[in-house]
């Protein structure tokens, strides 16, 4: 046999499979131009608007000057005003807030009669990059409104303990700002998301290609509890793929869990349910486990990058941060360093408790009823 005889046959069946499955093609050309377009426009390490709430104790037109010059740098919004320093710590346990300032009563006295003016900064260092923007921004912003204080007042010629308007920054529930605190609780909602997307975005593909699914129509039960028994079983295996993540996290890393454990398992049930539901979505979509594992890399992709794991939410424009509200790993996101970092409780955290619950049992249903339509 002659070398590379029946190549041009062999190159020419396969063009022919790939002209006969189109998926595949938008797959390989529209997908990763439509991925890379939006995570160029959406990704930015520059962080700008972040939510910041203010404790005026002073209520002087000094003091609203110095909140709206902060508002001003573009770095801060100012999302509320509190009546006490609980109030601030509630905010950032929270996470309605990353930032708090505190104006103390006679700002503008001491302003007016040339001692300093101390103002505390409170930063959530549960998101180092963010911390560590607003920590930079806030010192800047001190020296400046000092400098303009000097010449004002033509006192050219003071201490850097005098200044004017001594900015007071403290870091809380990261005080030393390490990234394995910020990035291993991500980590550990992001690995359990890829576990249990993949698990069963091949349920349905697998039976359908093995040709079981007719054996299991034919049997007494129902489109929701074929559905319902697919996503059970996987549900355990997420969860002792929980427990080893969380064993990691703790025992390597050293990070710990300030907040309660079992409300951490409690609402970790809602995110396996979402996300086991959104891989079976997906297996209703795929012909074949090819296409079933594109499509669970389109989702989790996107999730990784979109859900704040790595960049901050509030840097992103407005139309990806609108779409960032349709990824169940936000929610899983803020739970998990609500209650790792912060020690949030239910309080504060029963609105994306509730988002992931109303996501998994839209998902079981689209499910359900994509399944009829497909087999119909």
């Amino acid at each position: 046999m002659k070398p590379f005889e029946g190549l041009k046959a062999i190159i020419y069946k396969e063009f022919i499979h790939i002209r006969r499955d189109p998926a595949s093609l938008v797959f390989i050309f529209i997908i990763p131009m439509f991925q890379l377009t939006l995570f160029g426009y959406a990704i930015d390490t520059e962080v700008k608007h972040i939510p910041t709430v203010v404790y005026d104790q002073d209520h002087s037109p000094e003091s609203r000057a110095l909140v709206d010059a902060f508002a001003n740098t573009e770095y801060f919004d100012v999302v509320g005003r509190v009546e006490s320093a609980r109030g601030i710590e509630e905010a950032l346990v929270g996470g309605r807030a990353k930032v708090g300032i505190t104006i103390p009563p006679g700002f503008a006295a001491s302003l007016l009669t040339g001692r300093s003016a101390q103002v505390q900064v409170l930063v959530d260092g549960s998101e180092s990059t963010l911390a560590t923007t607003a920590l930079n921004v806030a010192q800047g912003l001190g020296l400046e409104r000092s400098i303009k204080e000097f010449i004002a007042t033509g006192r050219l010629s003071v201490s850097i303990d005098q200044l004017p308007v001594d900015v007071r920054p403290r870091v809380l529930f990261n005080p030393e700002l390490k990234s394995a605190n910020f990035f291993v609780p991500g980590l550990v909602g992001v690995v359990l998301q890829i576990v249990t997307v993949i698990l069963t975005a091949f349920a349905i593909v697998r039976e359908r290609e093995a040709g079981t699914l007719e054996q299991v129509l034919v049997t007494p039960v129902s489109r929701s509890g074929l559905m319902l028994g697919k996503l059970l079983p996987y549900s355990l295996i997420g969860f002792v793929q929980f427990s080893l993540v969380l064993v990691v996290m703790v025992g390597v890393f050293g990070v710990p869990v300030r907040g309660d454990v079992g409300l951490l398992y409690a609402l970790s049930v809602l995110f396996v349910f979402a996300t086991l539901a959104l891989g079976l979505l997906i297996s209703t979509f795929a012909r074949t486990q090819g296409q079933a594992l594109q499509m669970a890399i389109l989702v989790i992709v996107p999730s990784i990058l979109l859900s704040g794991f790595v960049f901050p939410r509030e840097s992103m424009p407005l139309p990806v941060y609108a779409l960032t509200f349709l990824i169940p790993v936000t929610y899983y996101m803020e739970i998990l360093r609500g209650i790792i970092i912060r020690g949030a409780d239910f309080s504060t955290l029963w609105d994306e408790a509730l988002m992931l619950g109303i996501m998994s049992v839209g998902l079981v249903t689209l499910s359900v009823l994509r399944f009829r339509r497909t087999l119909s």
